[in-house]
């Protein structure tokens, strides 16, 4: 079974995301939105499959990373993520919630060895 396909989203705690955002904007010229911004891409080897990588700062409050004490929670994106779940169960990962379903996929978090919150990401 595949398991993770790519990286879908870069998640960091800042002091100010609203300047944080507009210093990208001004200086490096990322077209950032309310959430950060989206990159969009394509597999080298097959240039059909697009996917997006989203780049998004948070307040350094948020408790979304919860219960990890980290900075950042990456999103990893995965093929089948029902079927994973079950697999990861079975190995005594830690999954802390059930899957979401909303209109641009499904989603899940779980910890990994060193207490990292991850989200995983099957996209529609």
């Amino acid at each position: 079974m595949k398991r993770v396909t790519g990286i879908g989203g870069i998640f960091f705690k800042c002091k100010d995301p609203k300047a944080l955002k507009e210093w990208y904007k001004t200086h490096l010229g990322i077209d950032v939105n309310e959430y950060g911004a989206t990159f969009d891409w394509k597999q080298m080897s097959d240039a059909d499959p697009k996917g997006s990588l989203t780049w998004s700062p948070s307040p350094e409050t948020t408790s979304y990373f919860e219960p990890s004490a980290r900075e950042f929670m990456i999103n990893y994106t995965v093929a089948d993520l029902e079927a994973l779940v079950v697999e990861l169960k079975k190995e005594g990962v830690e999954i802390l919630d059930e899957i979401a379903v909303y209109d641009f996929g499904k989603f899940v978090h779980l910890l990994d060895l060193e207490g990292n919150k991850i989200e995983l990401w099957e996209p529609k």
